[in-house]
C-alpha cells in the first residue's frame, strides 16, 4: 500500500494518477483534509483507492498495523500568505515529525515536500547543499517548511534513527493540470489561462526592482510531471537520501510564461502590467533558479520539460478535461 498525503491537492493527485498508470499492483491510500468539490475533481479517472482524512490517518498509524510500503508526504498548508503560525506549525511541522517518527519505527520509506520558499530572497543562491540552519525564508510558510528540514538535519546530526530511505524535495514554481482548487495560490500558468479566457489578456505585476523590467522577474517554472519523476526516481533509488531541489534548472521570465500560454491557445499576446500589492512587496522573490547538480550527481539523468512544452501540455489537458478548469 502506498500512502499519499495531500492526495487531493495538485502534486499529490498528479502523483496518484501516475502511480495508477504504472500498474494495478499499487494500492493507493489517499490522505487529505475533508474534501471539497474542486478537489474531488482531481481524482476523476482513479478507480481504485482508499481515502482517509489527515487526522484519522495519524490515528490509524498509531493504532493499526497498516501494510504501508512508502509514504509520500505532500500535504501541507501551502498558502504563502498564511499568518497563523500555530496553524502552520501544527500542519507543516508537527504533522511531518509524527509521520517521520512512525516511518522510523515501521521501517518505512518517507519522501516529503519541502519548498523553494525556504531560500528566502536567494542571496545565498538556490543550492540544496546549503544547510537549512543558514536559510532565512521571507514568509511563515517558508519558515514552516525550513523548520521541518532543520529538524530532520538535527535528527541526523544527533545520530538518531532515520527511515530506511528518505528525501525531501524543494519544489520550485510548479505548474500543470489539477490546480483549480488552489484559487489565488494556483500557478501563474493556470491564472494566465483563466485571464485569457475571461478578458483576452494577461495581467502581470510591475517590477519594483530596477534590475528587472516589468514582466522580467524570473522564476524556475517546473512542470509537475518532472517533480513526480524526481520523487519516483528517489523511491526507486533508496540509497540516495537528503534534501534535493525539484526544478527545471532554468530561470524564465513571466513574460516568457505569458507568451507560452498565448501560444498554446493560438492567440496573439496581450500583456498588461499592474501594481504589485503592498503586502507582497516585502516577500517577493525576483529570481529563482534551482541548482539541480546534486540530484544529477546522484544519477538522475532525465532532462527537464521546457516551459513551452509544459505549458502546451497543461493547457491541452485542461481543455480536454473540463474538471480541471
Amino acid at each position: 500500500m502506498i500512502a499519499i498525503t495531500g492526495a487531493a491537492g495538485f502534486i499529490g493527485s498528479c502523483l496518484a494518477h501516475k502511480l495508477a498508470q504504472l500498474g494495478q499492483r499499487y494500492h493507493l491510500l489517499l490522505v487529505d483534509h475533508p474534501l471539497t468539490r474542486d478537489k474531488l475533481t482531481n481524482w476523476v479517472g482513479l478507480d481504485r483507492f482508499c481515502f482517509v482524512t489527515h487526522e484519522r490517518f495519524l490515528d490509524a498509524l498509531r493504532y493499526k498495523n497498516l501494510p504501508i510500503e512508502v509514504i509520500f508526504h505532500l500535504g501541507a498548508c501551502s498558502r504563502t500568505t498564511e499568518v497563523d503560525w500555530a496553524y502552520l506549525s501544527r500542519n507543516n511541522v508537527e504533522y511531518s515529525q509524527e509521520l517521520w517518527e512512525w516511518c522510523v519505527e515501521a521501517n518505512c520509506p518517507f519522501y516529503y515536500a519541502s519548498s523553494a520558499a525556504t531560500y528566502g530572497d536567494g542571496q545565498l543562491g538556490f543550492d540544496d547543499r546549503i544547510p537549512p540552519s543558514a536559510l532565512l525564508p521571507l514568509n511563515l510558510y517558508g519558515k514552516s517548511k525550513n523548520d521541518f528540514d532543520r529538524w530532520v538535519f538535527e535528527e541526523i546530526e544527533q545520530e538518531r534513527p532515520t527511515p530506511p530511505a528518505w528525501a525531501g524535495l524543494k519544489f520550485f514554481n510548479v505548474y500543470g493540470p489539477r490546480e483549480i482548487h488552489k484559487g489565488r495560490m494556483a500557478s501563474v500558468v493556470w491564472q494566465a489561462h483563466r485571464q485569457i479566457l475571461e478578458s483576452d489578456e494577461v495581467r502581470l505585476f510591475k517590477s519594483n526592482n530596477p534590475a528587472f523590467h516589468d514582466g522580467g522577474q524570473m522564476r524556475d517554472f517546473v512542470f509537475v510531471e518532472d517533480c513526480i519523476d524526481h520523487l519516483l526516481w528517489l523511491w526507486e533509488n533508496p540509497g540516495v537520501h537528503g534534501l534535493f531541489n525539484s526544478g527545471s534548472a532554468v530561470a524564465r521570465t513571466f513574460d516568457d510564461l505569458a507568451r507560452s500560454v498565448f501560444a498554446a491557445l493560438d492567440r496573439a499576446p496581450r500583456i498588461r502590467y499592474v501594481e504589485m500589492p503592498e503586502g507582497l512587496q516585502s516577500q517577493y522573490q525576483y529570481f529563482t533558479q534551482a541548482d539541480m547538480s546534486k540530484l544529477k550527481n546522484e544519477g538522475f539523468t532525465r532532462p527537464a520539460t521546457s516551459l513551452e512544452e509544459g505549458v502546451r501540455r497543461s493547457i491541452t489537458e485542461n481543455q480536454n478535461n473540463p474538471s480541471h478548469h
